[in-house]
């Protein structure tokens, strides 16, 4: 790894380790910041950008249908094909980091639902709010400057299967609100897993893991020109998937129902990363650098899905947008902490 991003151990190759066998940590404030602040000027340059129409509105798409369509499916596809687990299982990751969206989705709905008395609707959209973590725009480069490629190893693994679960979920949960809140019958399971399935199955980022599913199945290494023009897609994905998203920021904004917004934020940036690294840490007992991937992805920003789930049902608008609006601006102070804080985890005896 390069002397600026985080020296961690190599969990994979079991290389690199502390004395402690836990990772060697990270640079102290002046060094996190120095890593996650970069990360956060490439989202306020696409915001800017955007808000003083330097670029218009279709740049941004563009380069979010780039990212979305064929950088990240690349970057999934060249990692998950040829990764060596040594040994480890990805079960009790997702069991962490899953542990932390149960906790924080419920609670966010509680809030919405008994806090301010609002529909069954509405409560699912705070939950999602609360839980649904920025993996992809905002993750995928944190972690990788922080920790390197071993990082996103795990990140990766998450993301594997964090938008089919949430996507199930969300729909379920959304179809009995609908039915709770008087609107209508809440639609047959086999009908809405259908439903599901046929998204799942057209969506770029489930196709990269299935392809690399698929090749890693073969035994066959990435070499040569496959290696090389991979290697130069997946590099544009980080930095474009910033890009784009400081574009779209100008979207969203402050709106109404600013308490609820602040809440959910709260959730998503304290409580969701505490609960996953209580239980990456002391629970599952996951290897350092993956508990320390688990936390800081759990503690990203909530992502821009909260607001379209809340668009496609029509409820929610104001404090999805809220929430994303207040943990963005605030990650790159919350994030940092975060990455302090497991820096003084590793570090210990």
């Amino acid at each position: 790894m390069s002397a600026r991003i985080c020296r961690c151990h190599h969990v994979l190759q079991g290389i690199g380790k502390s004395p402690g066998g836990k990772p060697e940590h990270l640079p102290m404030a002046s060094g996190v910041f120095s890593i996650v602040v970069p990360v956060f000027i490439l989202i306020a340059l696409g915001y800017g950008l955007a808000r003083f129409k330097v670029l218009g509105p279709s740049v941004g798409e563009a380069l979010g249908q780039y990212v979305y369509v064929v950088a990240i499916p690349v970057l999934i596809f060249r990692t998950l094909a040829v990764v060596n687990l040594d040994g480890e299982t990805p079960y009790t990751l997702w069991a962490s980091y899953f542990t932390g969206v149960a906790a924080a989705w419920t609670l966010g709905t509680l809030v919405i639902r008994r806090g301010f008395g609002r529909e069954a609707r509405a409560g699912v959209i705070g939950g999602i709010s609360a839980a649904f973590a920025n993996t992809i725009m905002v993750g995928l480069p944190l972690v990788s400057e922080l920790y390197g490629g071993d990082g996103l190893v795990p990140i990766l693994l998450i993301i594997s299967v964090h938008l089919p679960i949430m996507t199930v979920v969300t729909a379920i949960l959304m179809e009995r609100a609908v039915a709770l809140d008087g609107l209508g019958e809440a639609v047959r399971p086999a009908v809405l897993l259908r439903r599901i399935a046929r998204n799942l199955v057209t969506n770029p980022i489930v196709i990269g893991i299935v392809c690399s599913l698929v090749w890693r199945s073969t035994g066959l290494p990435i070499e040569g020109v496959l290696q090389d023009v991979l290697d130069k897609i997946a590099a544009t994905a980080l930095p474009v998937a910033l890009f784009s998203l400081g574009m779209s920021m100008v979207a969203y904004g402050m709106r109404g129902n600013v308490l609820p917004g602040l809440i959910l934020s709260l959730i998503k940036m304290i409580v969701m990363p505490a609960v996953v690294f209580a239980a990456g840490a002391f629970v599952f007992q996951l290897p350092p650098l993956w508990t320390a991937v688990a936390t800081l992805t759990a503690a990203c920003p909530t992502g821009v899905n909260a607001y379209i789930f809340a668009n496609r049902y029509g409820t929610g608008h104001a404090m999805s947008t809220n929430a994303i609006t207040v943990t963005t601006a605030a990650a790159v102070v919350t994030t940092g902490l975060w990455a302090i804080w497991l820096d003084i985890w590793t570090a210990s005896p």
